[in-house]
């Protein structure tokens, strides 16, 4: 490092280390605090005049100006393009909990989705999605705002929006506008937390170029929202921290409460924002560990009281602000849409037109039923083929009627419940309510469904089901099931079709009846096995009466509730909706597991390995391929090495007596830097532990705190000072004595030189960033500038012989 008009540094000897005894030693402390007196008592007027320039408020103000248009310039150009749904070349599915057989095919980068559950909103249809609703309900705001009706589902990838009229450029102008408004967010951080503007226009820089960002920024997804509100709330928690000497004042408390709305918005915006909440949190129980410190001379009352305060910000502000944004999204979807399937069958009779609402009937004693398990959708069904003798693994079987799992319907699947208690010949004494006893016969074969102490045909640790002569008493006990409802049933719960979820437990061994998606072999038809499950409590061995074939008499069953004509939707608590939503959508996340050709490894990331194909128009040869900046990536990861680096080697020369950093620059690059490293990590090392589908885009995050981090250490290595201090004294702090950051000429033009190598770099990648024009085979091997990008209409290589 080299100071501006100052002589080369040198370390200074920690105190408590230096010789006494030595007169060099003595002359070698006194020219080392006289130096260190030199960095710290600096007249602003002697810094350097391009310094003062950019330093004053219309030379900063000029700076983000510009940062700011380009911003608006790069995201919102060539905005219309492509005027289709844009997609990803291959998406991954997972099968809901629905009664039909299909599955939901799921991307994190397809406008097929977003821009549908916009639509949804506009519609107050009904939809399931893992992410949280903040950012969709923008989208929906949006384009209400624009005039879209919401007719257009986006249900075919491709399909044209200026043909469907579409206001689909008022969609994709919000994430636009979040993504320019993130660069100008960057300055303001950097300017906070005390860097010049040189550095604060590198460290926005490192974004405002970069063809990820762009990309992402450009498109009805999620990303832009996540990324904009992750730097509002890494800003207002600076503001918070500078105010720690001017602790419970209202600019106190407002920024408090304001880092809390926005970790709230940044969670609410995609699943992974909970990891800002993490990073925030992290940081705050170090704040409160700094408090508790005797040395301080803090009571422990005084600690309370921050420990109080920042509760109420960081904890109840965010989790209400939260709460708010399900609130509405549980408001304004009221009617049934394709998201029903996935809630239970109480969310499911909330909503008006669910099938479940206006279809589901009490079910009587002798009715005909079929019955399908909840999460696999197979028929309870039986047939008069046997059970082998004997199994693949020698063990024998009982031979009897073989039980199963089949996928169609088919009059093999109806079974009747027959009573085990006296009824009334007429009335609701012959409704079948929770907990009652009853036998099940299937129909076809006059057989009472049984279960008893014998393996099963795939399990050996479960029982074998199978069905007993209805006319053969002996084995009575064994034909004995209680119905349990689920869902927290009251205490004589009529049993319904459709909406009644229930586990059937075997009154003598009390194991649940049972499936799981293995086949049985060709003896069964490679049907499903059921067996009996040990766990009585089992939550998927949950099952639904799918239809009443017909009642005792033999005649279609209409409608058995006691008001038929009024089919109004029920109400439910809204923290039980809350909590479901959560589950499913927690559960639903980690299940995203399917193999993907654009999927990879966290530990490419920072080294822009891999992209993710958007788009492609095989006509024109046009695509959209979401890659970073190359310079401005690789920056970011010298940067954050370097920081490491400076911190290892300081360490080291302290526990070696030596003393080679100021404390105010020691202090900005732990309490700082370490901020922004601590937004980095959190954001980017739990992803290893992950095991579901990961994509470039989820690096993002990081990639924002890896450029404030940049910043940061390109100050350290150009100048040995800092500006200092930054935090608003208080009434109790006394007056330090200031410095200043003097970068002199070297700070503009690296920063002019480099922000001209990033735009050549992204204007080279921009064919790829905006999907246009179109490039020949031979201009997209030219783009490919590593050989793991696997871009679309590469020409092939020949070689002559």
């Amino acid at each position: 490092m080299a100071g501006h008009g100052r002589p080369s540094p040198r370390l200074r000897q920690r105190a408590g280390h230096a010789e006494s005894s030595s007169s060099a030693n003595l002359e070698y402390e006194q020219v080392q605090d006289d130096e260190h007196s030199a960095e710290v008592f600096q007249n602003p007027n002697n810094r350097n005049a391009i310094e003062l320039l950019f330093e004053g408020t219309r030379g900063s103000a000029i700076v983000v100006a510009i940062l700011t248009a380009l911003a608006f310039a790069l995201r919102f150009y060539k905005i219309n393009h492509p005027d289709q749904v844009v997609y990803a070349t291959h998406t991954f599915s997972f099968i809901p909990h629905s009664s039909d057989n299909s599955s939901y095919s799921y991307s994190s980068f397809d406008e097929v989705h977003f821009g549908k559950f916009a639509a949804y909103y506009i519609t107050r249809e009904y939809y399931f999605d893992v992410h949280p609703p903040f950012a969709k309900l923008l989208f929906g705001l949006a384009g209400w705002f624009v005039g879209f009706d919401g007719k257009f589902h986006f249900d075919n990838i491709g399909d044209s929006y200026t043909d469907h009229h579409v206001p689909f450029v008022g969609m994709r102008a919000l994430p636009a506008i979040l993504g320019s408004l993130t660069i100008p967010l960057i300055y303001a951080i950097m300017k906070e937390s005390g860097y010049s503007t040189v550095i604060a226009a590198f460290s926005a820089s490192l974004v405002l170029f970069d063809n990820a960002h762009i990309a992402q920024s450009r498109l009805i997804l999620l990303d832009a929202t996540l990324i904009f509100f992750i730097a509002l709330t890494i800003y207002s928690y600076i503001r918070f921290r500078k105010l720690r000497y001017r602790e419970y004042t209202s600019e106190w408390w407002a920024w408090l409460i304001l880092t809390g709305v926005f970790m709230a918005c940044t969670w609410g915006s995609k699943v992974n924002g909970i990891l800002t909440v993490f990073t925030i949190g992290i940081a705050v129980i170090i704040d409160l560990w700094d408090l508790l410190d005797i040395k301080k001379g803090h009571t422990m009352d005084y600690f309370t009281r921050h420990l109080a305060a920042r509760a109420i910000g960081f904890i109840v502000v965010p989790f209400i602000v939260y709460l708010s944004f399900f609130y509405i999204h549980f408001s304004i979807l009221t009617t049934s849409g394709p998201g029903d399937s996935f809630m239970s069958p109480a969310f499911q009779e909330t909503l008006s037109g669910n099938e479940m609402l206006l279809n589901s009937h009490e079910i009587r004693y002798y009715d005909i039923v079929t019955i399908r398990h909840k999460d696999t959708k197979v028929f309870l069904h039986s047939h008069i083929e046997k059970y082998p003798l004997s199994y693949d693994d020698g063990r024998i079987s009982s031979q009897g009627q073989q039980v199963t799992g089949y996928g169609h319907n088919d009059t093999n699947n109806h079974w009747q419940i027959i009573p085990t208690k006296s009824l009334p010949e007429t009335g609701r004494g012959r409704i079948v309510r929770h907990q009652d006893v009853i036998q099940l016969l299937h129909v076809n074969t006059l057989t009472h469904l049984i279960t008893h102490d014998v393996a099963s045909p795939l399990m050996p640790t479960n029982q074998e089901f199978t069905t007993w002569d209805k006319d053969d008493y002996s084995r009575h006990n064994e034909t004995l099931f209680q119905v349990v409802l689920a869902n927290d049933p009251h205490d004589g719960e009529a049993w319904k079709s459709k909406s009644g979820h229930f586990r059937l437990i075997h009154m003598s061994t009390k194991v649940s009846m049972w499936t799981h998606s293995k086949q049985l072999p060709e003896w069964a038809f490679k049907q499903q096995e059921i067996n009996g499950n040990k766990n009585p409590t089992e939550k998927t061995a949950t099952w639904f009466v799918d239809e009443i074939v017909a009642d005792e008499d033999g005649d279609e069953v209409t409608d058995r509730t006691e008001h038929a004509a009024v089919k109004i939707p029920k109400s439910m608590n809204f923290f039980r909706k809350f909590g479901e939503l959560q589950m499913l959508m927690l559960q639903h996340n980690a299940g995203l597991t399917a193999s993907h050709p654009y999927a990879s490894n966290p530990i490419n990331w920072p080294f822009l390995l891999m992209g993710i194909s958007f788009w492609t128009e095989n006509d024109d040869k046009k695509q959209i391929y979401l890659i970073g900046n190359l310079i401005g990536w690789w920056a970011c990861v010298v940067g954050i090495a370097i920081f490491i680096g400076i911190l290892g080697a300081d360490l080291i020369a302290r526990r070696r007596g030596m003393d080679p950093i100021s404390d105010p620059v020691r202090n900005r690059l732990w309490n700082n830097t370490g901020f922004f490293m601590l937004v980095w990590a959190v954001h980017y090392i739990p992803f290893f532990l992950m095991s579901r589908q990961l994509f470039i885009h989820h690096y993002l995050p990081s990639h924002l705190a890896s450029a404030l981090v940049a910043g940061s250490v390109l100050n350290f290595v150009l100048s040995d000072t800092i500006n200092y201090p930054i935090s608003i004294r208080g009434p109790k702090t006394r007056a330090r004595p200031s410095q200043y950051a003097d970068l002199g000429v070297k700070g503009p033009v690296i920063l002019i030189v480099f922000s001209l190598i990033l735009f050549l770099m992204f204007g080279y990648l921009a064919p790829l960033t905006y999907g246009t024009p179109g490039l020949t085979g031979e201009q997209v091997n030219s783009k490919r500038l590593l050989s793991t990008w696997t871009l679309h209409f590469a020409a092939k290589k020949v070689h002559e012989v």
